[in-house]
């Protein structure tokens, strides 16, 4: 039986995420996997979040807020924003998904990089809309092609900042070169995913941009700095008539109870998030120190994430690191081959790896 799916479905490919502990475990025979693909937090999540998990199991009946009150009252009063410009869903996945859904038509067009996160290319894809993808300059977002690109088709601009996988950012002036070219009727995506980890001082400030272009968006997620990944909370910051819209297409309950309660008594403990930061900041440059012993190019990261050239085929270096219990993110899948992409652990962890990546490069190169 053919079943009339769209075909616009049909065309997707499936996202390829981050192999699964269990799954290398069951697959290599091994009982010890540390997984450093999928930019999780090695420092884990906030006591105070861990204590009130324990303490909403009694709740695990009730509908959870349809409107995420509280997390908003919380992230309103923290950034001095009205309630009303935030909203809320399982993740800045899902929300890339409805800012498709609100904004493109068949046959419109939408910008991005040619490297940097597939599912805006996915869910562009998924409207009938065309994805432009325009080529790295350097490793980073090459604004000003991007810019260029726009035409009277084009609905939505795609900023990954810092962008993933890459780990570098764009500036503010850099930014602000371009921003005033971009019509009002293009809406400006600003994805901070990983803006918590940024330490450079010229990082722009959206938030305050925010005032003076209202055809911008502002992604976030507690998935990253925060450490709730397995809890699915990412939220956008805009005006409010973009919010209106945004909340006719997000699903009602698409924030479970758990993780509204969790982001909001996280994003107030600023004594984790600043341990976070300093944790992630101190091993970014050990790790720099390492992959300079081994003679290994990298592009300097802004995030909890660092894309290192391997000097050669990256296949054999990920499957080296499966048998000896490390996942990485191998650059073949990430349209960067030659190329690794790993996640910071912890100390002990990024030693045994940089170990284990020497040993892996020896091998694959007398074969």
């Amino acid at each position: 039986m053919e079943y009339r799916v769209r075909e616009e479905v049909k065309k997707l490919g499936k996202y390829v995420s981050g192999k699964p502990i269990d799954e290398v475990k069951r697959e290599y025979g091994i009982s010890r996997v540390v997984k450093l693909a999928s930019n999780e937090n090695p420092l884990g999540t906030s006591d105070k979040v861990k204590k009130l998990m324990v303490d909403l199991v009694n709740e695990m009946n009730m509908y959870p807020d349809a409107a995420s009150f509280d997390f908003k009252e919380a992230l309103s009063n923290k950034l001095d924003i009205n309630r009303n410009m935030i909203f809320c869903g399982a993740g800045s996945d899902s929300l890339i998904n409805v800012i498709c859904g609100v904004f493109l038509d068949k046959n419109d067009e939408s910008i991005m990089a040619e490297i940097t996160f597939p599912r805006y290319e996915s869910n562009t894809k998924l409207m009938g809309a065309k994805a432009v993808k325009i080529p790295l300059k350097n490793n980073a977002l090459d604004l000003e092609a991007m810019v260029e690109a726009i035409n009277d088709k084009t609905k939505i601009i795609w900023f990954c900042n810092p962008n993933n996988p890459t780990g570098g950012i764009f500036t503010k002036s850099q930014l602000d070169r371009v921003l005033n070219r971009i019509p009002s009727s293009v809406i400006i995506v600003m994805d901070e995913a990983y803006g918590e980890y940024v330490t450079s001082e010229e990082y722009p400030n959206s938030l305050e941009l925010l005032k003076y272009y209202p055809n911008m968006i502002i992604l976030k997620t507690l998935s990253k700095a925060y450490g709730l990944a397995s809890l699915r909370f990412g939220y956008g910051i805009a005006n409010e008539k973009i919010v209106d819209y945004m909340n006719r297409v997000i699903n009602a309950f698409d924030v479970n109870l758990f993780a509204q309660k969790a982001a909001t008594v996280a994003i107030q403990d600023d004594e984790f998030l600043s341990k976070v930061k300093s944790f992630n900041e101190e091993q970014r440059e050990f790790l720099y120190g390492e992959f300079e012993k081994i003679g290994l190019d990298f592009i300097k990261s802004q995030a909890n994430f660092i894309m290192v050239n391997v000097n050669g085929d990256d296949k054999p270096i990920h499957e080296y690191l499966l048998k000896h219990g490390y996942i990485i993110r191998p650059g073949y899948l990430l349209d960067m081959p030659g190329w690794i992409r790993v996640s910071l652990g912890t100390n002990e962890q990024n030693l045994e790896f940089t170990n284990l990546l020497k040993e892996a490069i020896e091998e694959r190169d007398r074969c």
